[in-house]
């Protein structure tokens, strides 16, 4: 008899005894009912002991011809491998793998050849790696990291046959040096993304304009105004602006329809000054041959020589930094001291300076006459 069937059997006694005291004490029994009780708490607790001893077996199970054993665990062996290159789909990119290989020999013939289970089992775990991570990209090395983990998480069989192999504990990474090149070329392409849609934008914007909006004048017109539908009389004003845009867009000239509606240019000299001397109001007109007035009028003697010099020099095309322009002054007071113009020459210094003296062929040119001047008669 077993501990286990002791204690279970005295649970049950003592557990009876406690309900027939319960009971007496309830029902106010006679003396002479306790000790009957007593005797049968003793009939029921040899009852009980009896029913859960086990029987005896006629013959004992461990000299039976077949016994009832527990097979050993078969016995798995492991190794740990590090830092091993696999390739990814990228070149000279390679994958940094980590894994603890397990392996299970299975059983051969008598006469199969001797094997080192461990370098088996190592290869048929690196094949496995090899074909998944050969196709995968190098910057998701976390992504592929779970996928071999998965992979190579069953036992599988050796090309030979003689091994069970799997891994565990996988860690696959990308060197840092490598990790930054990855990060570099891929902002590298992002840059030429937008760069590339930038000029396409860039190409189709210009095409736009060039082929379609400023095809000819009227297409031009046509696109202003339905950009400004209110403004009609403001579309009409600038016709002459969008026939010049067209024609530089197309490298022609401006159709002769529309070329009195586009406004000569003014020259630099003018256009620097507000086409206008501050001092006195003359507007130079180029082209013209006299300066005119804010009104259209003609100036009067009385405003000097100054606005015709502006004028001159506007048409011209001088602006007043322009750093030739006292060279040019220069000449003009040399031409106008050999025609004796005393008063230009006057002018001329006052405005820019005295010019250089004279040397003795501008002398010489001053008094040769020219041919429009007759020759002194001879003194009789």
């Amino acid at each position: 008899m077993s501990s286990g069937h002791k204690a279970m059997t005295l649970f049950v006694t003592v557990l009876l005894g406690l309900i027939l005291v319960i009971l007496g004490l309830c029902a106010d029994w006679p003396l002479w009912a306790w000790p009957t009780a007593v005797a049968l708490l003793l009939v029921i607790a040899r009852g009980t002991h009896r029913v859960l001893t086990p029987k005896r077996e006629a013959f004992p199970r461990e000299f039976g011809p077949d016994p009832d054993l527990q097979f050993p665990e078969p016995h798995r062996q492991e190794q740990r491998i590090a830092h091993v290159a696999l390739p990814s789909s990228v070149p000279d990119y390679d994958f940094s793998f980590s894994a603890t290989v397990r392996w299970l020999v299975v059983d051969a013939t008598h006469d199969a050849p001797y094997i080192n289970p461990a370098g088996l089992a190592v290869e048929a775990v690196l094949q496995r790696a090899r074909a998944l991570t050969a196709h995968q990209s190098p910057n998701r090395s976390a992504f592929v990291q779970y996928q071999l983990d998965g992979v190579l998480g069953t036992m599988h069989p050796d090309s030979s046959g003689r091994v069970m192999a799997m891994a565990q504990d996988v860690s696959l990474g990308l060197p840092e040096l490598d990790r930054e090149r990855l990060v570099k070329l891929s902002n590298v392409r992002k840059d030429e993304d937008v760069w590339e849609h930038e000029r396409n934008y860039e190409r189709s914007k210009r095409a736009y304009l060039g082929d379609d909006v400023l095809k000819d004048p009227g297409t031009a017109v046509v696109w202003w105004l339905s950009r400004n539908e209110q403004e009609v009389e403001g579309a009409v004003d600038r016709i002459g602006l969008l026939a010049r845009l067209s024609a530089a867009a197309n490298n022609e000239n401006v159709a002769p329809v529309f070329e009195h509606l586009v406004s000569p240019p003014v020259a630099p000299y003018a256009e620097a000054n507000g086409g206008r001397h501050a001092s006195t109001g003359w507007q130079w007109t180029p082209g013209s041959d006299t300066p005119a007035s804010s009104n259209g009028a003609a100036p009067d003697s009385s405003s000097g020589s100054l606005d015709s010099l502006d004028s001159f020099l506007a048409w011209f095309g001088f602006a007043p930094d322009d750093p030739d322009l006292v060279l040019f002054a220069e000449r003009l007071t040399n031409l106008a001291r050999a025609h004796d113009k005393s008063n230009v020459v006057d002018e001329l210094r006052r405005r820019f300076g005295p010019a250089q003296p004279a040397t003795v062929d501008d002398e010489a040119d001053a008094a040769t006459p020219t041919p429009e001047e007759p020759p002194p008669a001879p003194a009789p």
